[in-house]
């Protein structure tokens, strides 16, 4: 008996779909490729509910005679490559020739063609692989494809797919990243009838920006254009302190590709280290154009991921580049896309405070139980409503730590003496690690202060992170934010968590919207709780340059009544202590 045999044609197509399509969004970028390839000046894109029941991409472009589209539905047919050397100079999307035929064996497909001079078109109806009907339709030259009730024939498939708005955030996510790459081209974007977009050949590409992303984004961002020899890049990068907590918005395109590429990120990465707080990732649309042969671009099999055959050289071009651009200019206006200033948590200035609500006292310190927010570094003020406590509540003054304070160092260290040594405290991951668990424990009594904004805070986003709201509504909810609808991708922000000034309360959802994207929320309610927790702290903490020995005081006690006081809430230390044994050592005396 042999173990080993053949896979039948519609079972390797299945196999091959799984690995070129993982998404409906999938389907609708590997057809967006073959209309751009194919020529096309216009291309509308429609689907319903999230692409999972249907979708059709039609264009303008060279169509094809009937035996040519009946070809093009076999294994491994392509109009792009003849020969295997010429995938070293690959200058087109589409060429690997699976993509139809594994499309076709996974859904309801009909493929609708007609080539330019043809008296009619061609008409093949495919149901999970296997052909139909082939018959002539009426037609204008171009191609129009249309796939309905996707993972159909493999249900397994079908029960990974996301919400509905979550897919048709991803279908409308793919639509504009090739729309970004061709300005050029007219594109039009039809989601349950309704158009979504129409977008009509653009002359810059910041045009073609603004119209996708909204004028506003558009004025954060810098033109950068440079060229060294065979390489050029242009494109727009965010001003100096502009960042976002996930690197959704930084989009990398190599001969018009959208592309995955390890060396750009970082080249950027590189070239904001001191424009941009760490952690933090610049908005940036950047097209490398770089001769063919220069680039693999051939590594995956949704060909997401390419890579450079002169690695170093590409990299030190991009980071000069975007160095250039940067220097000289100003810092974006605005206190949300800015790195963290330096002020204390409940201070007047401090947009993102972790001042308590009105009314709550501090607490007395106890050792090894949740403290409160922590007070103000600074003078007392009506922001700071836990610098005043009721008469039978002695606020914590530091005056029973048994540390000697030395001073601070580079602003951010503040220096104690004793019996065993020396203490180096970090005071803002001291912050963070107090504000982090005063929130936690404000979610887990169920207990968060809510406060109403007077002028609602209006947020425009894309379909993505509306779909992304819409889906985590409750989440959301449940935990202080109150967002109301107010039109197509914008919202009024209407309430928010007490600890969260509304200065800073777009920047703040910008970022909880950015881990949604990276699947960074999960499902489970309390780890969902500690990732917001955790952003609460990181982003809302500032820490004042100018503080005295009572302050500093004060914030060390507090941080050793937390349960973990070592680390911050991203593991990093709060306190380093030297003991004279090192310091002995240090100075060669043992």
């Amino acid at each position: 008996m042999s173990f080993i045999s053949i896979l039948p044609d519609q079972v390797a197509n299945q196999i091959a779909a799984g690995e070129v399509i993982e998404r409906p969004a999938g389907v609708v970028k590997e057809l967006l490729e073959n209309s751009l390839d194919a020529g096309a000046g216009r291309v509308e894109v429609a689907f319903r509910h999230g692409g999972r029941s249907y979708m059709r991409v039609e264009d303008d472009g060279r169509g094809m005679g009937r035996d040519d589209a009946l070809l093009a539905l076999e294994r491994h047919a392509t109009s792009k490559i003849r020969e295997a050397r010429d995938l070293d100079v690959i200058a087109s999307f589409g060429f690997r020739g699976e993509a139809l035929p594994s499309i076709a064996s996974v859904s309801r497909f009909l493929l609708r063609t007609r080539a330019e001079g043809d008296a009619s078109g061609t008409e093949i109806a495919i149901n999970a692989g296997r052909i139909v009907h082939v018959r002539e339709c009426g037609m204008p030259p171009g191609t129009r494809i249309e796939v309905s009730h996707l993972f159909n024939s493999v249900p397994a498939r079908r029960k990974f797919l996301k919400t509905d708005p979550t897919e048709a955030g991803h279908i409308v996510h793919c639509v504009r990243l090739y729309a970004l790459a061709h300005p050029d081209k007219a594109f039009t974007l039809v989601e349950n009838g309704r158009a979504h977009f129409q977008s009509p050949p653009c002359e810059r590409l910041g045009d073609r920006i603004g119209e996708i992303f909204g004028e506003k984004r558009l004025a954060d961002l810098l033109e950068v254009e440079a060229a060294d020899g065979d390489l050029r890049l242009r494109g727009f990068i965010g001003k100096p302190g502009v960042g976002r907590t996930t690197r959704h918005e930084t989009l990398a395109f190599v001969n018009r590709r959208p592309v995955e590429s390890r060396t750009l990120t970082y080249a950027l990465l590189e070239s904001y280290h001191a424009s941009l707080e760490k952690g933090r990732y610049p908005p940036a649309f950047l097209f490398l154009d770089i001769p063919p042969a220069a680039v693999d671009v051939n590594v995956h099999p949704a060909k997401r991921e390419i890579r450079f055959r002169e690695e170093g050289r590409v990299r030190r071009f991009v980071i000069n580049a975007v160095l250039r651009c940067l220097e000289g200019a100003k810092p974006a206006a605005g206190p949300a896309p800015e790195p963290a200033r330096t002020v204390s948590p409940g201070s007047p200035e401090a947009p993102g405070s972790l001042a308590p609500a009105a009314g709550t006292p501090a607490p007395r310190p106890v050792a090894r139980s949740r403290p409160r927010p922590v007070a103000s570094e600074t003078a007392p003020s009506s922001r700071s409503p836990a610098a005043s406590a009721p008469d039978d509540e002695e606020p914590a003054d530091g005056s029973g730590l048994d540390w000697r304070f030395l001073g601070l160092a580079h602003g951010r260290l503040a220096v104690f003496e004793t019996d065993a040594g020396l203490v180096l405290l970090d005071r803002r991951a001291a912050h963070e690690r107090i504000a982090y668990e005063d929130i936690l424990e404000q979610y887990e009594r169920g207990s968060v202060p809510v406060q109403s904004l007077l002028f609602p805070v209006p947020l425009e986003v894309d379909a993505l992170e509306a779909g992304l709201i819409d889906e985590h509504g409750a989440f959301m909810r449940g935990n202080g934010f109150e967002l109301a609808p107010f039109g197509r991708n914008f919202f009024r922000i209407e309430s928010v968590p007490a600890w969260l000034e509304p200065e800073a309360v777009e920047g703040f959802l910008r970022d909880l919207i950015g881990l949604m994207k990276e699947d960074n929320i999960p499902g489970d309610r309390s780890l969902a709780r500690e990732r917001l927790a955790r952003l609460a702290a990181s982003r809302a903490v500032r820490v004042s340059d100018r503080t005295g020995e009572k302050e500093v005081r004060r914030l060390a006690e507090r941080l050793l009544a937390c349960e973990q006081p070592l680390t911050n809430p991203r593991g990093r230390p709060t306190l380093i202590e030297i003991g004279h044994g090192e310091l002995e050592k240090r100075f060669g005396r043992r």
